[in-house]
């Protein structure tokens, strides 16, 4: 529940036992190797690495195992985890037949493209040919000894008779012969001795006349259509064959995501490699380890003769230090919360424990039925067993199911089920019961609930400036602590016991006096720490700006938590309105026909509802940690932290 203390390490050892210590520092996954500083960069060689040689290697894999999900598609159940094997076995080098094998299959499939290719060419000159079917003549004729023969065509409208004519004024001996037409064009001969061949066709060029050329196609048209329908045929098969040939290594499957996730791996620990620095015999390197692993380390690097140190970042390197948060399974969930945010820089405060409650709060109070939140429970209980989720989807199904949880009790405390279905079910069957108990309506005490909202707010922004309070003490501001939270704080205390007086003890003058007093205390107290560090004029404005930026601020701030109410209503009265709609057939009795409707509108409505409210909370509430609460404390910027480790993709490692 922190942010984990880092340490820089610094490690020199022999070059021959280079690949066994980063095995197992891989295995570990607890060191971070960085760039190496420039002094060392002077003295020693950068290492070299197969990384491209590795990556082409994966590449290969991936496109095979995606082949084969294409052309042999796996049928797996709709929730299922990933099986595991120990985690040496992501650290054994992939055999050269899975690597052939990957490359056969993606020859196969490149061989299928080119075919494919071929077969639209085929298929475009059978098209080109339909005009000629009817011609029986050789393609490859050109004329005779004297007499040029060209096949073209012309465009339909207009028909034959203008280029007839203009083909007569320009040579006597020539002639077109019709031979078919479609909706655009006519297919034509042209007939004119070798002679005069220029000026016929520059005579026809005027009317559209276009030669056609068959491209080395010979006999007539219904022989070379022939052939290319056969060509045809045996492209078909040839690809069938190979689409066959493909479906058939869909066995070796699990073979080549053992491997993919062994050159995962590799990749990794050649991508550290980038890092390390050599000489003719040591091998340098350079990082970051946890501080609570150094003595689990310390084993390991007395094992390998290592020479190394490590120390701890100066506040200069803060900038530099990754960040790894240490979380047990309440605050864990709310690490995809951060990750969509920023991560805390390293120094400060990790959010997820105290933003947690929170979270979980607001978003059971802005759901607030129990209905839904049984299906959440559901879903998050399901999924966990079902898929054993690792990571940011173990956070996202953690969420899931503390969020049903609160949404339950929420429910509960408002009465809602799926709206007021069991009141409208009752009225169906012509029960006058008034529905589920509850402390609270959010329809009829929606003022209430808007007051609660808000206060909710003002201990959510608290909490805030708390943690802000206690950071700047611990980095020794204290003046800067006590001016800017410690006089909020005061003015807020004034306010409180002046509004006591006015609403509750309206006779107490005491009470009034002391009040306005800690009140003015606490402003004065603010508008004094707003000059420090402001110069000239500056010392004159800096009390105004402070005192809008303030008041704006908060009233601003307070404001927002009115969403809490908001979607609460909503959701409430989406889901009245539904359950009404779906309850107007049986207005006059239920019948089979109007049980059936009334399911159907149900279903549908609700899970429009749910879908929107599943969002919009989340949005909501994420809006109201980030800007509101992470507003008074948070600073964000950090790296996070990533070691050298087993990265599998279709198998986990066994835990």
């Amino acid at each position: 529940m922190a942010i984990l203390q880092m340490k820089r390490l610094r490690l020199m050892i022999l070059r021959s036992k280079k690949e066994a210590l980063l095995q197992e520092l891989t295995k570990r996954g607890c060191v971070q190797l960085t760039e190496l500083d420039e002094e060392a960069r002077e003295l020693l060689r950068p290492a070299g690495s197969e990384l491209m040689a590795l990556k082409s290697e994966q590449a290969a894999y991936e496109k095979a195992l995606a082949l084969l999900g294409r052309y042999a598609p796996a049928k797996s159940p709709l929730l299922s985890a990933k099986p595991e094997l120990p985690e040496n076995s992501f650290l054994e080098k992939e055999g050269e037949e899975s690597l052939a094998l990957a490359r056969k299959i993606a020859d196969a499939d490149e061989r299928i493209r080119h075919i494919a290719a071929e077969e639209s060419r085929r298929r475009g000159v059978i098209e080109s040919l339909q005009p000629w079917l009817a011609l029986d003549l050789p393609l490859e004729t050109a004329g005779t000894e004297r007499a040029a023969l060209v096949f073209g065509t012309l465009p339909l409208k207009g028909g034959l008779a203008p280029a007839e004519q203009a083909l007569a004024e320009a040579v006597e001996e020539a002639e077109l012969f019709p031979v078919s037409q479609d909706k655009k064009e006519q297919y034509v001969l042209l007939l004119c001795t070798k002679e005069y061949l220029p000026a016929a066709q520059e005579a026809l060029r005027g009317q559209g006349f276009n030669a056609v050329s068959f491209g080395g196609l010979t006999g007539t048209a219904k022989e070379a259509e022939l052939r290319e329908c056969k060509a045809l045929e045996e492209l078909a098969a040839e690809k069938a064959a190979l689409a066959e040939e493909i479906k058939s290594e869909a066995g070796h499957r699990d073979e080549l995501k053992l491997a993919c996730d062994r050159l995962n791996t590799r990749v990794g620990m050649a991508e550290a490699e980038e890092h390390l620095a050599e000489s003719d015999s040591v091998i340098f390197l350079e990082g970051w380890m946890p501080a609570e692993k150094e003595e689990e380390l310390a084993g390991l690097f007395a094992a390998y003769d290592c020479a190394w140190e490590c120390e701890d970042p100066s506040e200069e390197e803060y900038a530099q230090v990754p960040v790894k948060l240490r979380n047990n399974k309440f605050s864990n969930a709310l690490n995809m919360v951060t990750d969509m945010y920023s991560l805390p820089a390293y120094g400060s405060v990790d959010a997820n424990p105290i933003m947690a409650p929170f979270f979980i709060l607001f978003y059971g109070l802005m759901m607030a039925d129990m209905g839904y939140g049984l299906i959440m429970i559901a879903a998050a209980l399901v999924a966990m067993k079902k898929i054993k989720p690792r990571g940011g989807t173990l956070a996202f199904c953690q969420l899931l199911l503390y969020g049903g949880i609160s949404t339950f009790i929420m429910g509960a405390l408002t009465g809602g089920f799926f709206g007021n279905a069991p009141e409208i079910i009752a009225g169906m069957f012509g029960s006058s019961w008034k529905g589920l108990p509850h402390l609270f309506s959010p329809v009829e005490d929606s003022n209430m609930v808007l007051y609660g909202a808000m206060v909710l707010g003002v201990l959510h922004l608290n909490t805030g400036m708390a943690v802000s309070f206690v950071q700047k003490c611990r980095k020794g501001d204290v003046a800067g602590a006590l001016f800017e939270e410690g006089s909020q704080w005061i003015i807020l205390v004034g306010g409180v016991m002046l509004a006591l007086q006015m609403l509750v003890f309206k006779t107490n003058g005491t009470l009034h006096t002391v009040g306005l007093a800690v009140l003015i205390a606490g402003a004065v107290l603010l508008l004094f720490g707003s000059t420090r560090g402001a110069k000239g004029i500056g010392k004159l404005t800096a009390p105004f700006g402070c005192i809008y930026n303030t008041l704006t601020g908060w009233f601003g701030d307070i404001l927002s938590y009115s969403r809490i109410m908001a979607l609460m209503l909503a959701g409430g009265v989406v889901a009245q309105v539904f359950n009404t709609i779906a309850a107007m057939p049986s207005k006059n009795g239920v019948t089979i026909a109007s049980g059936i409707a009334f399911i159907l509108i149900f279903l549908i409505g609700h899970a429009l509802n749910f879908a929107l409210n599943l969002l919009g909370c989340f949005v909501h509430d994420l809006r109201l940690q980030c800007l509101e609460f992470f507003g008074k404390f948070y600073q964000d910027g950090g790296k996070p932290f990533e070691p050298m480790k087993v990265r599998t993709k279709y198998i986990n490692p066994e835990e």
